[in-house]
């Protein structure tokens, strides 16, 4: 009997360890192949390769399902206070997505830039994604008035920063505050590779291209990323003009010809503005308020603008839009003197 007990203990651990065996080569052949720890191994050496600075992660953040594509706008205090208890161009700008057709999704994929503190924590309660530019030795706070030293300085540090994101392999739709998203763009630009830089114009009625960089779409590849440096690099020999008129010199001087970078031009139908509205309410995209000097004309007017969509919604009867009357009004005020926001 002692004899028969050992034989059965020894026959028991035999078979455990032949099972334990087979257990470890089994997991072992499954771990080498298994699609799960593959994704876990790939995240963790993600981010050892990858060091993450806050641009990077805002970027990441925003730019998620929809391939490497950020929507990015600039705002400072004057855009995100209002005066005299009114709406600010931050508040109308969001409106916009949220009365517009098939853009209530793409907020998920908007960075904030803010110049300013008053900016970056009105972005942060409003729980966007946002990202602080360095405006290290200059104030970019208060209203800029169009084509005021100010007003050139933040529309170089703004291109500084484009370019910043474009090195970094980001897709984006650079879009200003004053305009009205009242469709998905998307579907209209380019879903395909054969353009590099798609850009809107103020019109489309007259010689060359009056390009407004108030709103383009630019894929990054190294063509993109050198148009962006060359442009940056030529404030230093180009002072007193705004980025947009250096940007339409190395169009004419055939610079993107020799970069091999092709470029289209955005219709007016489509992407329209207060210079050349759009005759076509079905399909018009978005609303510029160009042509327009100074804040307050610009909120009066693109309220204006909302209601008027708000109001095709509703009976899906194309008529004109209402006269753009304050901005119009802006010109003849030669001296206008910014308000300041309350604190």
């Amino acid at each position: 009997m002692p004899s028969s007990n050992n034989s059965s203990g020894s026959l028991a651990l035999a078979v455990s360890l032949l099972f334990a065996g087979a257990l470890y080569i089994c997991f072992q052949s499954r771990s080498a192949s298994d699609p799960i720890s593959d994704r876990l191994q790939n995240v963790e050496t993600r981010w050892t390769e990858y060091p993450v600075d806050e641009l990077e992660a805002v970027l990441d953040q925003a730019a998620t399902g929809n391939n490497k594509t950020v929507i990015i706008a600039m705002v400072n205090k004057a855009y995100v206070e209002e005066v005299g208890g009114g709406r600010t161009m931050m508040d109308l700008f969001l409106e916009s997505f949220w009365e517009g057709e098939g853009t209530r999704p793409l907020v998920n994929h908007l960075m904030v830039v803010a110049a300013d503190q008053t900016a970056y924590d009105r972005c942060l309660f409003r729980r966007l994604h946002c990202y602080k530019m360095d405006t290290q030795g200059v104030d970019l706070e208060g209203e800029k008035v169009y084509m005021s030293k100010d007003f050139i300085e933040m529309m170089w540090r703004r291109t500084r920063l484009l370019l910043d994101v474009l090195s970094r392999g980001y897709n984006l739709v650079f879009t200003d505050t004053d305009v009205m998203w009242l469709r998905s763009p998307f579907s209209r630009l380019s879903n395909n590779e054969s353009l590099d830089m798609q850009i809107s114009v103020d019109s489309i009625d007259v010689g060359g291209h009056p390009i407004n960089t108030g709103f383009y779409h630019v894929r990054s590849n190294n063509k993109t990323i050198s148009l962006f440096q060359k442009w940056y690099d030529m404030r230093l020999k180009s002072t007193g003009m705004k980025e947009q008129d250096v940007l339409k010199q190395l169009l004419d001087s055939g610079f993107f010809n020799q970069l091999g970078l092709n470029v289209g031009f955005l219709n007016t139908t489509e992407f329209s503005g207060f210079c050349q509205d759009s005759p076509d309410m079905g399909v018009v995209t978005t609303v510029h308020a160009n042509c327009c000097r100074y804040i307050p004309a610009k909120i009066s007017d693109l309220t204006v603008v909302l209601h008027d969509w708000k109001h095709y919604k509703a009976s899906r009867v194309n008529s004109k839009w209402s006269p753009h009357v304050e901005c119009g009004r802006s010109w003849s005020e030669a001296h206008y003197i910014p308000k300041i926001p309350k604190l």
